[in-house]
């Protein structure tokens, strides 16, 4: 559909996520997009600001009823072109992970009736650096928001609804040894390090779940490098784990240290502890949504996602009913084919006010 057979908020709708995509925002460089995003709140309806740790913040509505919409509006590395084909389909770095989700909740909340305006308040938020460990907006909203109930914005489709994500470690392997002479008896420095890797392979194998991927811990080498000074050798690893929910990144972290350490020379630090999150399939925020979702002609999808998000970052603080949602190909992020169908977009900005009018209006109180 053209943007002149558009209604004026779906129109509207269409240019902030077009507009946002268009603004570079890499993981701490995020002032220009925050600054884009809270404009256009304010001309919204939102009452917005950027906080302390540079997040877009915006909030509407002043009833009992608090449902925070947590995106994220940082982007991995690529300079994409960014254009809306002939088929109404946004390309471009950001469109699926996660301008499009944010934008959608931005949307949603703008178009929201004023009955549910009185019975809630909704407060979206932007975060800055949930494509970096840090996880900084996150880790600063969790501490000044108490919601009711939780959104987070990740590509699932506009039907899908995800209920859990996988935890994650982050193991930065060093071995350091004397130099010696390639024809010599023993090992290299590399040599150890790659042993560790072969343990650590072989455990994470063990652990393989009956019940699929996301019970079972995967891992993978992410960085690799030796060398040496004529003095010393050094190989460096950084791994990476994709931890259940029945496996802590503390158990992780005591299992893997007891594998390797006989090794000479070894070294680990550990970074990146998330604990995994699954949330269950009946609650008053997914009933919501799917009857939502089947009111805009689709079929619910529960999913859980072998990745991590900034819903692995706030669910101990923020003990609620919580899922993850938003249009686009989650199979898309950070590839260069990275686009999201401005149709889909418009559904699930359609699911999402439909829902959050329910939730509204469903509160104890109305």
């Amino acid at each position: 559909m053209s943007a002149e057979m558009l209604g004026p908020e779906a129109r509207a709708a269409r240019d902030l996520i077009v507009e946002a995509v268009r603004i570079r925002s890499l993981s701490g460089e995020e002032q220009q997009v925050a600054t884009f995003l809270t404009g256009w709140m304010s001309s919204h309806g939102f009452k917005a600001r950027i906080d302390e740790a540079g997040n877009a913040v915006g909030e509407r509505g002043d009833g009992p009823l608090t449902v925070a919409l947590l995106g994220h509006m940082d982007t991995v590395p690529g300079d994409l072109p960014v254009f809306v084909d002939e088929a109404g389909v946004l390309h471009g770095r950001g469109s699926v992970d996660a301008k499009g989700p944010l934008c959608a909740f931005m949307s949603a909340v703008a178009a929201l009736p004023e009955e549910a305006l009185r019975s809630a308040r909704f407060v979206v938020i932007g975060a800055t650096e949930e494509e970096a460990p840090s996880s900084r907006g996150a880790r600063h909203i969790r501490t000044v928001l108490q919601p009711d109930l939780v959104l987070i914005g990740e590509p699932s489709s506009w039907t899908g609804l995800t209920l859990g994500y996988k935890g994650r470690l982050v193991a930065r392997v060093t071995v350091i040894k004397d130099n010696f002479h390639t024809a010599g008896e023993g090992t290299s420095a590399a040599d150890d390090l790659a042993e560790a890797w072969f343990r650590v392979r072989a455990w994470a194998a063990s652990r393989i779940d009956a019940s699929g991927v996301f019970d079972a811990v995967q891992a993978t080498i992410q960085g690799l490098d030796a060398s040496t000074d004529g003095v010393q050798q050094h190989a460096r690893a950084t791994l990476g784990f994709r931890l259940p929910p029945a496996l802590s990144p503390a158990e992780a972290e005591t299992e893997i240290l007891s594998l390797l350490g006989d090794l000479p020379g070894l070294s680990v630090v550990f970074t990146g502890h998330e604990i995994a999150v699954r949330y269950p399939k009946d609650n008053v925020l997914t009933r919501a949504m799917r009857v939502a979702i089947r009111s805009q002609g689709g079929t619910p999808v529960f999913k859980v996602k072998t990745g991590t998000s900034d819903m692995n970052v706030v669910a101990e603080h923020w003990p609620v009913p919580t899922l993850a949602y938003g249009p686009g190909d989650s199979g898309l992020d950070h590839t260069p084919e990275e686009r999201l169908d401005l149709q889909e977009y418009g559904r699930s900005v359609a699911v999402l006010t439909d829902a959050l009018t329910r939730l509204a209006l469903s509160a104890p109180g109305n």
